[in-house]
């Protein structure tokens, strides 16, 4: 009996057999079982349903069993810290979804639901499985329903390692964060062939549904990595920034970083000339934990960075506006990144630091048209629905709606600070004063000094601060010590709202 348990065990560990696990790594691949070994501590895994098998009886399946059906559960650790997994097959039926391995992922979503813990989940798949029909179908349904009741509840993620289509794309897209995998991974709703033959488009799978494809330009993941290595362990390092589930708080590491610690380099960050740019990732990188900075759809929107650190060893989420691209503007594509970054802070109770330097909303009528006013307003709506401690540090610019939208005092910021570089205002003094002193534009010496009037009374954060809109004008070495008081300060933070089904976010 225990010979006979040792051989089914190895049967269904060799998933497709030789040839197709080398096919596998032919392609640059891992299989599903090394992913697992690689995403999870050292002998952590314990695997569930490791011999179920499907029951379809059409057009000749009854004859193909594989243990297993093409899709690998269980659960184990990251830094000892309990998490599920599921990971697709592809050496088993192309990991393609059936009812039966549709039961298996759904089994895990119920347990890490119940459990309280995060789910990830690694897809290498072709879709459903065509001779079962509508089960398939079903199956997909469940997972979608499950994927939803556990949002905000639980961290969702999904690694895409190999092909994503169809149903397959959809429960990914309603996870917390979705990374791929450069070359070897996409995600599409139709493939290249049904492209071909409904739009008479040519197009090949990497430009349909590639990793760059969905990190530049889709917004739909939210990072790439070169293989299924640098993959997995960029997930480890991610989980360890996250909540086990929305109640637990944030997790605390140890850290030798000292929360008092300045940086005199930060006096001179910002230039003197207001329209050379500077690199906020500099700032960041100085005044969190160790220089340690985990970026969030870093490919997209650059005129916007979002990402996670450590500040005292405890996680907070990271929006800041960069001036290295577009001025550091707001636009439709950045409003949407951040809004959903703030809302998953949000969720999992992780405090937000926000370093503003922003000249406004992008003009034009490519934005208009596209929307910028409701993406514009599902930031806003983010920010102001929040309860979580936010913290907001002005470095240069906050000009116009854009200075109310990033966190500022009256949407909820907690504790405002300002950097004596900062500049307050409706508009940049140019601007203002061609609107206020229009019947002077003719006369370049009045201008002049109307520019300067307008500069000396608005450009500044002592305006602000003497409206207590700024809770203090602060010196750039001492960021982090004000950074981390603040938060401390800010830990037990209770927030009462009115009791609402849910809101009515302008999607």
């Amino acid at each position: 009996m225990l010979d006979r348990l040792e051989e089914r065990r190895e049967q269904a560990r060799a998933g497709g057999g030789e040839k197709r696990v080398a096919a596998q790594h032919k392609r640059g691949k891992l299989t599903a079982r090394e992913r697992i070994e690689l995403l999870l501590d050292d002998g952590s895994f314990e695997e569930f349903d490791m011999f179920v098998q499907h029951q379809c009886a059409d057009f000749g399946m009854q004859d193909q069993k594989i243990p297993g059906d093409g899709v690998v559960t269980g659960w184990g650790t990251v830094n000892g810290r309990t998490v599920f997994v599921f990971s697709k097959d592809f050496t088993v039926f192309g990991g393609s979804l059936s009812e039966a391995h549709a039961r298996k992922i759904m089994k895990v979503q119920d347990m890490a639901l119940r459990m309280r813990a995060p789910i990830i989940g690694l897809f290498d798949a072709g879709g459903a499985r065509i001779q079962e029909g509508v089960a398939a179908l079903g199956g997909y349904g469940e997972v979608f329903k499950r994927n939803v009741v556990a949002s905000g509840v639980i961290p969702q993620i999904s690694v895409i390692m190999g092909p994503c289509a169809g149903g397959d794309v959809y429960s990914p897209a309603m996870t917390d964060f979705i990374f791929m995998v450069r070359d070897t991974s996409y995600m599409f709703v139709t493939g290249p062939d049904v492209v071909k033959t409904v739009t008479n488009e040519t197009v090949t799978a990497e430009e349909l549904g590639g990793a760059k494809v969905h990190t530049t330009k889709s917004s739909v993941a939210d990072g790439a990595y070169d293989n299924d290595l640098e993959a997995l362990l960029q997930v480890r390092r991610l989980i360890d920034f996250l909540p086990a589930n929305n109640l637990d708080g944030v997790p605390e590491w140890p850290s030798f970083d000292d929360p008092s610690r300045e940086d005199p380099s930060l006096d001179t960050l910002v230039p003197d000339n207001p329209n050379m740019p500077y690199d906020i990732k500099e700032l960041i990188t100085k005044v969190v934990d160790e220089g340690d900075f985990f970026e969030i759809q870093e490919s997209y929107a650059k005129n916007i960075v979002t990402g996670f650190a450590r500040v005292e060893g405890r996680t907070v989420g990271i929006v800041a506006n960069q001036p290295m691209v577009l001025a550091g503007v707001l636009d439709s594509d950045a409003s949407r990144k951040a809004a959903r970054f703030v809302r998953f802070c949000d969720a999992f109770s992780i405090p937000i630091i926000t370093f503003e330097d922003v000249p406004g909303f992008l003009p034009g009528t490519s934005q208009e048209y596209g929307g910028l006013i409701k993406h514009g307003a599902k930031l806003l709506f983010a920010y102001s629905e929040a309860t979580v401690p936010l913290v907001t540090v002005i470095t240069r610019k906050a000009f116009g709606g854009a200075y109310d939208v990033m966190a500022s005092k009256h949407v909820g910021g907690d504790v405002n600070y300002a950097w004596p570089s900062a500049q307050i205002a409706v508009m940049g003094a140019k601007g203002a004063v061609e609107i206020i002193f229009r019947a002077d534009l003719d006369n370049p010496e009045k201008i002049a000094a109307r520019t300067q009037e307008y500069e000396d009374r608005f450009m500044s954060p002592f305006v602000a601060a003497e409206k207590g809109y700024i809770d203090e004008v602060i010196m750039p070495r001492s960021t982090r010590r004000r950074l981390a008081r603040a938060l401390a300060m800010l830990r037990e933070k209770e927030t009462e709202r009115p009791w609402k089904k849910h809101d009515n976010l302008p999607l």
